[in-house]
C-alpha cells in the first residue's frame, strides 16, 4: 500500500516544500520508492528546485511531477511506497480533497500569531469537514529561539492539535542549500543538519503510524 503524506498551508513561505522535499530525499535514501506531486501549479518549486538537483546530478534521484488534479496525482503514486503532496500555497476546496487521500497532513507553521491563527483556522475547517483531527499534524519552522518553539506549541496544543517533535530554526543556509537543489536535510552544517534531521524522523515515524493505523 503507498503511504500518502501532504503538506498545506493558507500561506506561501512556512515551509511546505521545503518538509516535502526533505521527507522525499529521506525516504529514498532508505530504498523506498517516493513520488513527490508537486499540486502547486502556479509557483512549481519543487519541479523547479528538481531541475536544479537533476542537472547537478545528485543522489538519491527522485521522481517528481506537476499535477491539477488531486485524484491524477494520487493515480501515478499508486505504484510507489510513499507518495507526497505538496499543496497550493492558499488552502481551499481542494485542501479538503487533497486531505481526504492522505494518511497524514502536516501544516508548517511559524512561531507568530499571523502564521498560526490563520494555520489553526485551516485545521478547524478540515475537520468540520469530516478530516480525523488524528491526521492532522503540525510543523514547526523559522523558529527563533527555544522559547519561542515551546510558546507557539503550547498555543497549537491548547487549539487541539499535535505538533511533531523538534522545529527548524530560521537560518539562511537552510535556502542556500535548497537554491543548490539539496534538502535541507543535506545542509553542510551540523548543528543545522541535527535539527532537521529531528524533525524529519519524527514525521517519517509519524507517516508509518499514520499508514499502519
Amino acid at each position: 500500500m503507498t503511504a500518502v503524506i501532504a503538506f498545506i498551508s493558507q500561506k506561501g513561505g512556512v515551509g511546505k516544500s521545503t518538509l516535502a522535499r526533505a521527507l522525499a530525499r529521506e525516504a529514498a535514501s532508505s530504498d523506498l520508492s517516493v513520488k513527490i506531486a508537486d499540486l502547486d501549479k502556479d509557483q512549481a518549486t519543487i519541479i523547479d528546485w528538481h531541475k536544479i538537483r537533476t542537472q547537478r546530478e545528485i543522489v538519491p534521484k527522485l521522481s517528481v511531477e506537476l499535477f491539477s488534479r488531486v485524484a491524477d496525482a494520487i493515480a501515478a503514486g499508486g505504484s510507489y511506497d510513499l507518495l507526497v503532496i505538496d499543496g497550493p500555497a492558499m488552502a481551499s476546496a481542494g485542501t479538503t480533497k487533497i486531505a481526504e487521500k492522505a494518511h497524514l497532513i502536516v501544516q508548517p507553521t511559524g512561531a507568530g500569531l499571523d502564521d498560526l491563527q490563520p494555520a489553526i483556522r485551516v485545521f478547524h475547517g478540515l475537520v468540520k469537514a469530516g478530516i480525523p483531527p488524528k491526521k492532522l499534524i503540525f510543523a514547526l519552522n523559522h523558529i527563533g529561539t527555544e522559547p519561542e518553539a515551546e510558546a507557539a506549541r503550547a498555543y497549537i496544543e491548547e487549539a487541539g492539535y499535535e505538533v511533531l517533535p523538534g522545529y527548524l530554526p530560521e537560518r539562511p543556509a537552510y535556502r542556500q542549500a535548497q537554491n543548490e537543489g539539496l534538502a535541507i536535510t543535506e545542509t553542510r552544517y551540523a548543528s543545522l543538519k541535527k535539527h532537521a534531521d529531528t524533525l524529519i524522523q519524527a514525521l517519517i515515524d509519524r507517516v508509518g503510524e499514520a499508514a499502519n493505523g
